[in-house]
């Protein structure tokens, strides 16, 4: 099976360890992974920032990238729901054929954790990962993609792992993109409400689907000095018992 890395500005410029362990977890179960080098962001912040001709460009750039693949994985819910739920709006700014393509490029085009439940089939990866966990929702993941129980299933079944719940886990964390610039001190409220939800399940570690998210919730953690970090779902996925080892 040939797929493709969408890896996401913030993967390829922040948090490359994420887009790593995503290729290392595919490659472990036998998927033939490439990363095309033409890729490049989205388009999402400029769509969401009101400019849709300004996205179109990237729009006509990503798709042109990752049409020609079987599957196109993303370890980002809030990239892939912009590329389902925007890309072909814009892209009938370039003409009806680049809307075609787009939606057909969108159709193969999977979150992580979507692609290794609805795609592969599969709930247990072969993951180790030793420490006590909870999970935080993205608001894209789950009210655009709708990816469910789909990360809690493949978490349930990594070796070694304790699942505890998060209190008010459908909150947002209070990113939101440009959100947290513009907004900063409701931004600030909600990340604080959430960090002390965190702390008071007694995880080590906070996972979920967006780097975005992880690196906010993260910054909040570590400024109160609390015992939880944060780590992408994909980074214990990929872990295995010769990494802990």
């Amino acid at each position: 099976m040939r797929v493709a890395l969408f890896i996401t500005c913030l993967a390829d410029g922040v948090m490359p360890n994420v887009a790593k362990a995503t290729v290392r977890l595919l490659r472990r179960l036998g998927m033939d992974v490439e990363v095309p080098l033409q890729q490049t962001c989205c388009g999402q912040m400029h769509v969401n920032s009101g400019y849709p001709r300004e996205a179109l460009p990237l729009v006509r750039n990503h798709v042109s990238a990752f049409d020609h693949y079987d599957y196109v994985v993303s370890p980002s819910g809030s990239c892939v729901a912009s590329v389902r739920h925007q890309h072909a709006d814009v892209a009938r700014l370039g003409g009806d054929e680049l809307a075609r393509r787009a939606v057909a490029a969108a159709s193969h085009s999977y979150e992580l954790s979507e692609f290794l439940v609805d795609v592969l089939g599969l709930e247990d990866v072969g993951a180790y990962y030793p420490h006590r966990v909870t999970y935080h929702p993205t608001c894209h993941s789950l009210r655009l993609l709708k990816v469910g129980d789909r990360p809690l299933r493949l978490l349930r079944n990594v070796e070694g792992l304790e699942l505890v719940e998060l209190t008010d886990a459908d909150s947002c964390c209070g990113f939101g993109g440009t959100f947290s610039l513009k907004n900063s001190a409701v931004s600030a409220a909600m990340l604080d409400d959430k960090a002390t939800s965190i702390v008071s399940t007694g995880a080590r570690i906070c996972t979920a689907v967006d780097s975005s998210c992880l690196l906010h919730i993260g910054g909040g953690l570590s400024r109160r000095s609390a015992p939880a970090s944060t780590l992408h779902l994909a980074e214990i996925l990929a872990s295995t018992r010769e990494d802990v080892a």
